[in-house]
């Protein structure tokens, strides 16, 4: 595995892929990387013969009271995980290789998607996503690019991101992968926060996924599926929202219809913000 600081090197890398005729995977993260990142990592290579991942911590991202500086950062760990599972280049850039000051990177809106729900509790971070993904996107020029499901929202607006860029000819067409939420044996959500958990807290974690998946299990009436799942939360967990959505537009839903739905949770369990969600199928 290569790992590589500099777009000029990220260049040459690709090109050369591309002149074998290799199609090209990427897996885009921010580092501390678990076994949810690698189970996209097997995905990206069973759909491409040369995989790019990148570590980046992108500063767009983190607002007034994130703090940017106390993100887990392991590139270490993270290259010994990835050259194990042969991915071919890790790249690791620094904010001026993504951000150069003598190149203007427009920064893109999240739009009213963006607003709600995770863009709510955390102004302009979906803005910072979709500016440093495009941007990754414009460096790597990946046939495919893999994303977890566990971070729907994210996916929504990558889609739509995307699509919109497809249609107006601002970039070559590329397929979206996504990837199945990975979890523990208890069922909680795998997170790089997880580690920030205490064995108590942990417990209380736990019960997000099981209210999750009670709730999907109790009909087709949306107050049925959310005061199932309200009814399974422990009271520890400090809830922040718990709604249905339609799965692609993430507009609230009283019931499910013939399209699939999510149901969606965010809770503070000590000082560790979690999120988690589950599809629940359209009706036939």
């Amino acid at each position: 595995m290569k790992l590589i600081h500099s777009n000029k090197e990220l260049n040459q890398a690709i090109t050369q892929a591309r002149s074998q005729g290799k199609r090209i995977g990427f897996v885009p993260t921010m580092g501390a990387l678990h076994k949810g990142h690698l189970s996209l990592v097997s995905i990206a290579k069973a759909h491409a013969d040369f995989v790019v991942v990148s570590v980046f911590v992108n500063p767009l991202q983190f607002n007034e009271g994130e703090d940017f500086d106390k993100y887990p950062r392991s590139i270490g760990q993270d290259a010994r995980l990835l050259t194990d599972n042969q991915v071919d280049v890790l790249y690791a850039p620094s904010a001026q290789e993504i951000y150069p000051k003598d190149f203007e990177i427009p920064r893109l809106l999240a739009g009213a998607l963006g607003e709600k729900y995770e863009g709510a509790a955390r102004p302009g971070h979906f803005d910072g996503m979709l500016t440093v993904v495009s941007r990754l996107f414009d460096l790597v020029k990946p046939d495919i690019a893999v994303f977890g499901e566990k971070d729907a929202q994210q996916v929504a607006l990558v889609t739509q991101l995307l699509n919109s860029q497809i249609r107006s000819g601002r970039r070559s067409p590329m397929a979206l992968k996504i990837g199945p939420t990975v979890r523990e044996e208890s069922g909680l959500a795998l997170s790089s926060r997880n580690v920030r958990l205490s064995d108590s807290e942990k417990q209380v974690a736990q019960s997000l996924s099981r209210a999750l998946f009670a709730g999907a299990k109790a009909g087709s009436n949306g107050e049925t599926i959310k005061s199932t799942a309200l009814g399974l939360l422990d009271p520890e967990a400090k809830l922040e929202y718990l709604e249905l959505v339609d799965a692609l537009s993430f507009e609230p839903i009283s019931s499910i219809g013939p399209n699939p739905a999510r149901l969606i949770i965010a809770a503070q369990v000590g000082k560790v913000r979690l999120i988690d969600n589950v599809l629940i199928d359209g009706k036939k």
